[in-house]
């Protein structure tokens, strides 16, 4: 609690200015450490009652200087006030911090209540009757956000940004990592080989999603998280909520897991005036796998540098082989068999290291979770599903490893180490290799798919 005393006190004389009838600030509760920001619970006591308010600001460490792609918050508050001015349901800025606050970048708004959780959104009980609409509404609310005038305001804001331009930066970002990803290489070059047709740029939101809606019994209360908010091409938003990550095991509900595209561009449509062009959709659908599977590496490669040291972020590296997956099912979809898992009696010793692994992963889940509550209950969780990857690998991992090594020598030719031959595939998809070379697909087909058996076996692929 010692280090949220000097932020209570502060938040405290900016409420006592800021809002009428304050008086005293209750509760100081971290929600959130991201990979930049912060969001904080503040429950007050006011002269008609209490009230809830959110703070989000940076991590002190990053304050300075905004990571790629990413607003500052002063903008994003502009942003929430700019859009709530067009009748885009957001919460209210209450107060942009100050140099002079010593509480570094944020803003203070108003707290909304209900559900931004992808898992609870698609499968609530509560919220059954209201799931059915709410794919229009995302549709309708998209296009009041790209009605935005742009102007010199938002143009000194924000970048202004081509399909060409986002695929390149991505794929950048991606070979600054030095890992050898194929599939990552493939999809980029499919998608500068289906660049959509131009479009009249527009505010895009860059994050609209399951996580960045707040959605109650009435439908989408709120957009939050502008922080990725670029000028583009419109269809990114469209194609970004219909990406498969955010569908949270809904593979047959294309839209958030809640709706689908005919509700969608239905809700679009009947704002815009316009009909949408539906390979555009896909292609911003392949684009979004496609960045969420790079963004997913750099967010563990900020674990890997100590920037942010959490057991998230490790884990969530892993996530980058469902992305990519997903591109698979979505540009070369095809059949795959892989090997037999072993069970964890295998070997000698006694007990071996997936044995270990599983007896830490069964005292996190029915020990520590069980009894923790809130963020310490979700960490015991995401521990337990680090040592579940970890103990997949130990099992998996060399036979997947042998069948891809034979692979790549029957298509590469070669007989050198695997992980020579995966740099090979890897120079070679970003310098001449025809993307229709006999057995290429097929490869990356497998290749991801094993590991998407280690890394998450449950996940429910899908186009």
């Amino acid at each position: 609690m010692a280090r949220l005393e000097p932020l209570e006190g502060r938040l405290s004389s900016i409420l006592k200015t800021e809002v009428s009838g304050f008086q005293t600030l209750v509760e100081c509760k971290q929600l959130t450490a991201g990979a930049s920001q912060e969001t904080y619970a503040l429950r007050t006591i006011h002269t008609d009652g209490e009230k809830k308010f959110a703070l989000r600001r940076a991590q002190s460490m990053l304050e300075q200087e905004a990571l790629p792609g990413q607003t500052t918050l002063a903008a994003e508050a502009y942003l929430l006030q700019l859009a709530q001015q067009s009748g885009v349901p957001v919460p209210n800025v209450i107060y942009i911090l100050q140099p002079h606050d010593h509480l570094g970048e944020g803003y203070l708004m108003e707290w909304l209540e209900g559900e931004t959780l992808g898992q609870r959104i698609v499968r609530a009980p509560a919220l059954a009757e209201v799931r059915p609409q709410l794919a229009r509404q995302c549709g309708e609310i998209l296009a009041c956000i790209h009605a935005i005038p742009i102007d010199e305001s938002l143009t000194a804001l924000l970048p202004s940004v081509t399909p060409v331009t986002l695929i390149n930066e991505t794929w950048d970002a991606y070979k600054d990592l030095n890992i050898p990803e194929p599939m990552i290489d493939f999809t980029a070059r499919w998608l500068l080989d289906h660049l959509p047709k131009s479009a009249p740029l527009t505010l895009v939101h860059g994050d609209f999603r399951n996580g960045n809606l707040m959605i109650d019994h009435r439908g989408v209360q709120g957009v939050l998280d502008w922080e990725l908010a670029q000028i583009g091409n419109p269809m990114r938003d469209l194609g970004w909520l219909c990406v498969n990550s955010w569908r949270f095991g809904r593979s047959d509900l294309r839209v958030g897991g809640f709706g689908t595209v005919d509700d969608l561009l239905a809700g679009y449509e009947s704002i815009t005036g316009s009909a949408v062009h539906r390979p555009d959709l896909a292609f911003w659908q392949v684009f979004g796998s496609f960045w969420w599977s790079i963004t997913t590496l750099c967010m563990a490669s900020t674990w890997r540098t100590g920037e942010t040291p959490s057991v998230e972020r490790p884990v969530i590296g892993r996530r980058s082989s469902e992305a990519q997956m997903d591109c698979v099912n979505l540009i070369i979809p095809g059949r795959v068999e892989l090997p037999t898992a072993k069970n964890l009696d295998q070997g000698q010793q006694l007990p071996m290291p997936a044995e270990l692994l599983e007896g830490v992963r069964v005292f996190l889940t029915e020990d520590i979770a069980a009894q923790a509550h809130g963020r310490p209950a979700f960490l015991a969780k995401v521990a337990n599903n680090a040592l579940g990857i970890a103990q997949r690998e130990l099992l998996q991992g060399p036979q997947l490893a042998t069948a891809e090594h034979r692979r790549l020598q029957a298509l590469l030719g070669g007989s050198e180490a695997l992980s020579i031959l995966r740099w090979t595939l890897v120079n070679a998809l970003r310098e001449h290799l025809a993307l229709d070379t006999p057995g290429l697909a097929e490869h990356l087909r497998h290749t991801v798919a094993g590991r998407l058996a280690v890394d998450q076996p449950g996940y429910h692929s899908a186009p």
